[in-house]
């Protein structure tokens, strides 16, 4: 009955879901029989390096991801962003896989003759093209949100690299748009207040900002910038990526860039940044929600950011002068400016300015290019690259850099030399990478090793500079070249440590490194959806550690894989048993070959999956379908017993009850077959009492000791189960002798803790969750909200306690009408 009302409730919400209707009414293409496959969905915070992330989550400014942290088992990682650490980097390794696709956020291209600036749909248009010769595109028949590239996205909306709308965005006529804002008032009235109330903000900003000594116009020019980022394209972003989890695309990624431009403007500790993650998390717990409703498919949220942000100081400002003037006096000669003053015109924002004064400024930063006399410099954020327009020998080039550090008083100076060595010049002296990168670097650097081989690579790209100037400096604050307050790109301690928030059993690539890259997220991205060459599954590899002392236990009532959302996927039940990395599974109503669960054998795939051996006994068996009790272990297994257990006859309990198989299997046969055929998707009904009900008995070497372990499911009405329990603590099973070996003795009893049967059991056992030090009891049975504690693990004296849980994150929820419950026990030796 519970199972029915939550599946109503789900369809119910599902048929008044405003992105359902939105699907429907613009007739956009849905996936079709996806139901139980994996998606994933890829949410970006532009420009939050993980220290200002476990900062703003202290302080309450992140508390969805603060939850998932804490109530939904995923795992922080430390993410390193490459070099340089700039989102055009960062994705293209991401997206393509192709590491150093970009030598900085501007350069110049000798091929077209352009300067390339990255937000610029020109330049990410043809980065994209050398990244589609090169490597593989993510985002295949998915869609991107506000990003740099495509990433070979179906659908891509308000991305740089394209500019045309998906189709989301395409088809709104008139009538459906009015009929679409009735429907979506609420989301309408809540952007307008939105905007209302980051437009006020914005002001107060300005104001402040004057009052500061910055320049009127550019101030003036960052409010329209800063709400339209920070709300109006976060707000859009988000209801299209709830649309694309309702239709079913198989991968949606999505970039939040308002905290990188706040941060860019005020700095990455501002309370202006940290105030826009609040927006930005309650977007993603929006998203979240809608994915995990999907009745498309098996959706994934992973949460990263693609660099963080250092504090700096702006070079213009402190000097007086802007850095290609201070270049300029070094090399005595007229300089081809290439730069941006950032926070001053978004570098989103930019992609949309209208097309004719986009082009008026291009050709004005461009208009000398075509000059062969003069140099250029192309210097956005702490990185920048200077290009002579003829060569010079080795000792010019010196004298040059020396000067560079020494009278245009830049911090760092890098040279490309030979095939893998760069010649650096600061002002504590002259050294050479790698060998001397102790001195340039700081010592302390969480990715030493990769930085400065990243930073050796982006020297030697073919559209490096002849120098590559850097605002970094070891013993101080880093300066950038643009007027901002915070910035990234260079080899700095914030700016490459982004953070990558995925669930504790994302398929990470195996790997000796204690961080990530983006390689490896792409890597990951593509296990998850089943798309990378991955090997055979290996045989179970069992434990056999002479000193393991300590064995975890987990019973978990499956429901025949199928969720209280409807879901039928065995691929679920086996991630679910995974997130707790037991030793020994006991599981309850497993098919294996049943039409109703599309004939596939349950038992062996979640077997495989977790790559253990199993035991499977069926209580009932007709024909080719079989459905019962199974074990799985990773640890030498031994099966002792398996059999049915006495049932009640029809006639009830002063008629006897049923003992052979054969006999009961004749009475279940036709009744069973009845239901496979009339309703085979019919899994809510309850079970009839004349159900065939089973054990499954195994010892276990567990550091030497023989540990034996009994896997029941108990019938439904109290006579009967007692006459189960009976049986099992009889002569037959358990009381056939002492049994001196420690014993664990678990299942579905279908029977509370103020249960007669319980206390039975109680009597020669201990439970579990009574036991535990520091732990409430808690239900086990239905669902979202369990008001039963109806499965039990149940150990011999001898065995000690040393946690329990049981399932409470999303996943355990839904897998199933019941919730797994574990327990880590310490065995003693013999």
């Amino acid at each position: 009955m519970l199972n029915f009302v939550e599946t109503l409730v789900r369809k119910s919400r599902r048929w008044i879901s405003r992105s359902e209707w939105l699907v429907s009414l613009l007739g956009l293409e849905r996936s079709r029989d996806t139901a139980a496959e994996p998606g994933l969905v890829l949410i970006q915070i532009d420009g939050l390096s993980r220290h200002q992330l476990e900062r703003a989550v202290a302080q309450g400014n992140l508390p969805f991801l603060r939850h998932l942290l804490q109530k939904n088992r995923y795992h922080l990682h430390s993410l390193y962003s490459g070099m340089p650490s700039s989102t055009p980097a960062m994705t293209a390794e991401l997206l393509y896989g192709v590491k150093g696709a970009v030598p900085a956020f501007s350069f110049y291209d000798p091929k077209t003759r352009d300067v390339f600036r990255m937000f610029d749909p020109h330049a990410a248009k043809e980065i994209e093209r050398h990244l589609l010769e090169k490597g593989t595109p993510l985002l295949t028949g998915g869609s991107a949100y506000t990003a740099i590239y495509t990433g070979g996205a179906q659908e891509s909306h308000f991305c740089a690299a394209s500019t045309e709308l998906g189709e989301l965005f395409k088809k709104g006529r008139p009538g459906r748009v009015a009929l679409l804002t009735i429907l979506h008032l609420y989301s309408v009235l809540r952007i307008g207040v939105l905007l209302a109330v980051e437009f006020v903000l914005a002001v107060i900003d300005f104001i402040r900002g004057l009052i500061a000594g910055q320049d009127l116009w550019k101030e003036l020019k960052f409010v329209p910038s800063r709400v339209g980022i920070c709300i109006l394209m976060r707000e859009l972003a988000t209801i299209g990526a709830k649309v694309d989890t309702a239709r079913g695309l198989p991968i949606i990624y999505v970039d939040f860039i308002g905290y990188d431009e706040q941060s860019h403007r005020r700095g990455p500790t501002s309370r202006f940044a940290h105030w826009s993650l609040k927006g930005i998390d309650g977007a993603i717990k929006r998203i979240w929600k809608a994915a995990h409703r999907s009745p498309s498919r098996e959706y994934d949220v992973w949460v990263f950011s693609d660099h963080g942000n250092e504090e700096t100081l702006s070079y213009a400002s402190e000097h007086g002068h802007t850095v290609s003037e201070a270049v300029a006096r070094v090399l005595d000669r007229t300089v081809s400016v290439a730069q941006d003053h950032r926070g001053v015109q978004s570098k989103r924002m930019s992609s949309y300015m209208p097309r004719r004064q986009r082009d008026a400024r291009d050709h004005q930063l461009t208009a000398n290019l075509d000059e062969p006399s003069e140099p250029i410099i192309a210097a956005m954020g702490p990185i920048g690259h200077v290009y002579l327009n003829q060569p010079v020998d080795g000792e010019e080039r010196r004298q040059i850099a020396r000067a560079l550090v020494e009278h245009a008083d830049i911090s760092t100076v890098l040279v490309a030399e030979g095939a893998a060595t760069v010649r650096v010049w600061t002002r504590e002296g002259e050294f050479t990478l790698p060998e001397q990168a102790g001195e340039v670097l700081a010592p302390n650097h969480p990715f030493f090793t990769e930085v400065t081989q990243d930073l050796i690579e982006l020297c030697h790209h073919p559209n490096a500079g002849d120098f590559v100037i850097s605002g970094w400096n070891r013993a101080g604050r880093c300066y950038t070249f643009p007027v901002e307050t915070g910035a990234h790109g260079g080899p700095g301690l914030e700016e490459t440590h982004a953070f990558a928030l995925l669930p504790q059993d994302a398929p990470l690539p195996e790997t000796t490194a204690t961080h990530l890259r983006p390689l490896a997220l792409r890597q990951a991205a593509l296990n998850h959806l089943g798309r990378a060459r991955r090997p055979s599954v290996p045989a179970p590899t069992l434990r056999r550690d002479a000193r393991l002392t300590e064995l975890r236990v987990m019973t978990y009532n499956v429901h025949s894989c199928v969720g209280i959302d409807g879901k039928l996927s065995p691929r679920r039940i086996a991630r679910v048993i995974a997130r707790y990395e037991p030793d020994i599974v006991a599981l309850q109503e497993v098919d294996v070959g049943r039409l109703r669960t599309g004939s596939v054998d349950q038992a062996q795939i979640v077997a495989r999956h977790l790559e253990m051996e199993y035991h499977f006994h069926p209580t009932i068996r007709i024909e080719e379908e079989a459905y019962g009790d199974c074990i799985l272990s990773r640890l030498p297994m031994h099966l002792v017993k398996a059999d049915v257990l006495p049932t009640l006859t029809r006639t009830g309990w002063g008629c006897g009850y049923v003992r052979s198989f054969g006999e009961r299997l004749r009475q279940m046969t036709t009744l069973h077959a009845r239901r496979n055929r009339d309703e085979p998707r019919n899994h809510n009904r309850n079970r009839s009492s004349l159900e065939p009900r089973g054990a499954l008995w195994v010892t276990l070497d567990v550091g030497g000791a023989s540990v034996h372990l009994i896997n029941t499911h108990l019938g439904l009405r109290t006579r009967e189960r007692l006459l189960q329990i009976g049986a099992l603590l009889g002569p037959d099973w358990m009381g056939a002798n002492g049994h001196p070996e420690p014993f664990i003795f678990c299942g579905d009893f279908n029977a509370s803790p103020r249960s007669r049967l319980w206390r039975r059991c109680a009597r020669k056992f201990r439970d579990v969750q009574v036991e535990a030090t520091l732990h409430t009891p808690r239900g086990t049975w239905f669902g979202h909200y369990p008001i039963a504690r109806i499965d039990h693990v149940f150990i011999s004296p001898q065995i000690e306690v040393v946690r329990v849980d049981v399932g409470d994150d999303h996943l355990a929820r839904v897998a199933s009408d019941h919730r797994p419950l574990f327990a880590e026990l310490r065995i003693p030796r013999p």
